[in-house]
C-alpha cells in the first residue's frame, strides 16, 4: 500500500502547487481591488453548488461555478433594492449560501462526511480529472491576466479615467469576477470553503507588504502561494494534521512573517501600485 499512498501524496502535492500558484496570481487583484469580502462570499456561495453537484453526480467544478454566478447575481439584485447596500446584500447572501450547503449535506444520510469535506478541504482525495481541471483554470487565469491584467488594475483604481479612455469597465469588472469565481471553484475542494479565503488573500497581502509594483508583487504572491500550499501540505503529513488547516496556517504564517520582517526593513511598500 505504500506505493499507493505515495502516488496519492504526489498527486496532492501537484494539486497544492497548482492551487498555490493560482491563488497568488489572482489574489493580487483581489487584494488591490479590496475584494476580500466578495471573495469570501464566493467561497461560501460555491459550497452549496459543489455539494449539489456531488449529490447529483455531475462535475463539482461546474456546480460550484454556477452557484457562484447565481450568488453574484443575487448580490447585484439585492444591492439595487432601495435602502439596501451592497455590503448588507453580500452578508445576507454569504450566510444564506453557506446555510444551504449545510442543509444539503444534512439531507444525505451516509454521505455527510464526504460532502462536509468541502468545508475544510480534502486535497488527498483529488483525482487526475480534478488536477487536470485545476491546471486548465490556471491556464485560463494566466492567459487572461497576461492580456488584461493592467487594464483590470486601471479600471479598478481609476474607473472614470478608464471609461474616458474608452475601456469597457463593466466588462473588465465582470471578467475579474468570473476569474475569481473560477479560482474559488479550484481552491475550495483542496482547502475547503471555510479556509479558501486565506490561501487566496494571504500570499498576495504578504507580497503587497514588500513592493508597490505589479509585476514583482505578482511574482512574490505566486511564490508565497506555492510555498504556503506545498509547505503546508508537507507539514500536515509530518505532523499528521488536516491538510486544509495546515495549508491555511502556512499562508497565515507567511503573511505574519512578511509584515514583521517588513517592519524592520522598510522599502517604501504600501505606496500606490505602479504597473511598469
Amino acid at each position: 500500500m505504500n506505493w499507493l499512498l505515495e502516488d496519492t501524496f504526489r498527486r496532492a502535492m501537484t494539486e497544492a502547487a497548482v492551487v498555490g500558484v493560482l491563488s497568488g496570481l489572482v489574489g493580487v487583484h483581489v487584494v488591490l481591488r479590496r475584494l476580500s469580502f466578495f471573495t469570501m462570499t464566493m467561497t461560501h456561495a460555491a459550497f452549496p453548488g459543489l455539494v449539489a453537484a456531488a449529490i447529483l453526480g455531475i462535475n463539482v467544478y461546474l456546480g460550484g461555478a454556477i452557484a457562484g454566478l447565481l450568488m453574484a447575481a443575487a448580490i447585484a439584485a439585492l444591492a439595487r433594492i432601495r435602502g439596501q447596500g451592497a455590503t448588507a446584500a453580500t452578508g445576507v447572501v454569504l450566510s444564506a449560501g453557506f446555510a444551504l450547503g449545510v442543509a444539503l449535506v444534512a439531507t444525505q444520510d451516509g454521505f455527510s462526511h464526504d460532502l462536509s469535506a468541502f468545508l475544510v478541504g480534502s486535497i488527498l482525495t483529488v483525482s487526475d480529472q480534478d488536477l487536470a481541471m485545476t491546471v486548465v483554470i490556471l491556464a485560463v487565469a494566466v492567459a487572461g491576466l497576461s492580456l488584461g491584467g493592467r487594464h483590470l488594475l486601471f479600471a479598478g483604481f481609476d474607473p472614470a479615467g478608464a471609461r474616458a479612455a474608452g475601456y469597457p469597465t463593466w466588462l473588465l469588472d465582470l471578467a475579474l469576477f468570473l476569474l475569481i469565481d473560477l479560482v474559488v471553484v479550484a481552491v475550495v475542494p483542496a482547502v475547503g470553503a471555510v479556509l479558501a479565503l486565506a490561501l487566496i488573500v494571504a500570499p498576495a497581502a504578504a507580497a503587497r507588504a514588500w513592493t508597490d509594483r505589479l509585476a514583482p508583487m505578482t511574482g512574490l504572491a505566486v511564490t508565497f502561494g506555492l510555498v504556503s500550499a506545498v509547505g503546508g501540505l508537507w507539514l500536515s503529513r509530518l505532523a499528521e494534521v488536516a491538510a486544509g488547516g495546515s495549508i491555511t496556517l502556512a499562508a497565515t504564517a507567511v503573511l505574519l512573517l512578511s509584515l514583521v520582517a517588513k517592519r524592520w526593513a522598510p522599502s517604501g511598500a504600501g505606496a500606490p501600485v505602479r504597473t511598469p
